[in-house]
């Protein structure tokens, strides 16, 4: 199906002209219909097939054809997403297709300017598109509202559950009119079961949409694995550097401390690489994305953080450093090569704890990730080593200042400050003085509190 076969607005469809598509992709073709006739939708889809591009034309269509309603500043069409680089790839992508539309779109998510993003907000947008935290902070300081949504679109709903942010999303969906006043559009890589709990919960009888391939992977990867030891893996890997000539190489790891090592250990022998995670700054990540896209970067280091919705064009090899603990990350990873038609290799690497994920793999991608056996040859002995950074120490107990924990674990004064404990002798009560035990105990009685000034007695 082409895109002139749907009957378009003229805005919508010259966005889509001036980003090249005419052919629609196999997810497209089975949205766009229903959702065009203003039902809501579920779809599922592998990584990389347009579901973006389904529901943003879909999503601009409803709002030219319908109009602006409500408030003059309140925004009429949300989109959430889980992480922020998806949501920066999807404002991108809706910059594009929505250039002629004539809505505000703005971007919100955490990391950056954050009056900047508040600012944007009181001043006015039609389209959101943003993470749920910072979406349900501005809408708690009542900076927007949400009683004019018309569209709502919840992207990776699958993701969403996995990196806990169920709970947030429902927050803002209790938020949204009731879901038979909007319509509804949901795109995941599964559709299992809570997320259909949560379609039926909050969509208005969602029709379902899937094309699953019977090849879950995409068609262009080359895919090959290594069975290696621990200790040979990073000499596997400059021996791979040095025989692929790979021009733009993503490498995934499982942990932000494994990403540093392997930093350090590659840029000491000079691969030039940069690291990404959840801990990375938010401009310096962009900063970052921006010059591997460019090409100024060869090697990006990566968690799962960068595993969905990064589109990177001639990404040319990925490399599962570590193999991923969970199977569908690793058709996510690969992903990001072989996009938009190009070709590509993605290389694993599975050690002594690796191989135990591989059963894993092979039933959720159904099939076997092809394995060679790597020559003495392609190994490099000779290298730059670099010593693991030690772990970082807990962070002390929290107190007020100037408590700290003694070994005894007890919070207050520092041991040297504090008062020695009193002996046996000095512990005794003192003796009772002329008046017996009835004086002792006045002694004993806790003070009067004072009157505040001004507040006399009766007789004074």
């Amino acid at each position: 199906m082409k895109f002139t076969e749907l009957n378009l607005p003229p805005q919508v469809m010259q966005g889509i002209s001036e980003t090249g598509f005419t052919d629609c992709t196999p997810i497209q073709e089975k949205t766009l219909p229903i959702s065009l006739a203003g039902k809501d939708v579920a779809g599922q889809a592998q990584t990389g097939t347009g579901k973006t591009a389904a529901f943003l034309v879909s999503l601009f269509t409803r709002l030219l054809r319908t109009g602006k309603k409500g408030g003059e500043k309140n925004p009429v069409a949300l989109i959430l997403a889980p992480t922020r680089e998806l949501v920066v790839q999807i404002e991108k992508d809706a910059q594009l297709l929505g250039k002629h539309a004539g809505f505000n779109i703005q971007a919100i998510y955490g990391g950056v300017d954050y009056m900047k993003q508040k600012q944007a907000l009181k001043e006015g947008a039609d389209v959101i598109i943003g993470t749920p935290g910072r979406l349900i902070d501005y809408l708690k300081q009542k900076v927007y509202t949400l009683n004019d949504i018309d569209v709502l679109v919840i992207d990776e709903a699958d993701r969403m559950f996995d990196m806990g942010f169920i709970a947030d999303l429902r927050f803002i969906l209790r938020r949204l009119p009731p879901y038979d006043k909007r319509q509804n559009l949901m795109f995941s890589a599964t559709l299992n079961q809570r997320v259909m709990e949560l379609a039926y919960e909050f969509m208005n009888v969602p029709e379902k949409v899937q094309v699953t391939p019977e090849q879950m992977t995409a068609e262009r990867v080359e895919q090959v694995l290594y069975h290696v030891g621990r200790k040979e893996k990073f000499p596997l890997l400059l021996g791979l550097l040095r025989k692929e000539g790979m021009e733009r190489t993503m490498i995934f790891v499982n942990t932000k401390r494994e990403a540093e090592f392997l930093f350090d250990r590659l840029n000491a022998n000079e691969f030039p690489a940069r690291v990404i995670s959840g801990d990375v700054e938010q401009r310096k990540r962009m900063r970052i994305l921006e010059d591997f896209k460019e090409g100024k970067l060869p090697i990006l280091i990566a968690t799962d953080v960068a595993s969905r919705g990064l589109h990177i064009e001639g990404v040319s090899h990925v490399i599962n450093y570590d193999l991923p603990q969970d199977a569908e990350d690793y058709v996510h990873r690969i992903g990001r090569t072989a996009r938009a038609g190009a070709e590509g290799k993605a290389i694993s690497l599975a050690d002594e704890d690796g191989a135990f994920h591989l059963e894993d793999i092979h039933e959720f991608i159904k099939g076997s990730i092809p394995v060679e056996w790597a020559e003495d040859d392609m190994f490099v002995h000779d290298y730059v080593r670099v010593k693991a950074k030690p772990r970082e120490p807990k962070p002390a107990a929290k107190g007020k200042p100037g408590q700290g924990r003694d070994r005894g674990g007890r919070g207050g004064k520092p041991p040297q400050e504090r008062k020695p404990a009193p002996t046996p002798a000095e512990a005794k009560p003192a003796p009772a003085a002329e008046g017996g035990e009835g004086e002792a105990k006045k002694r004993r009685r806790r003070p009067r509190k004072k009157k505040p000034a001004g507040e006399g007695t009766a007789h004074e």
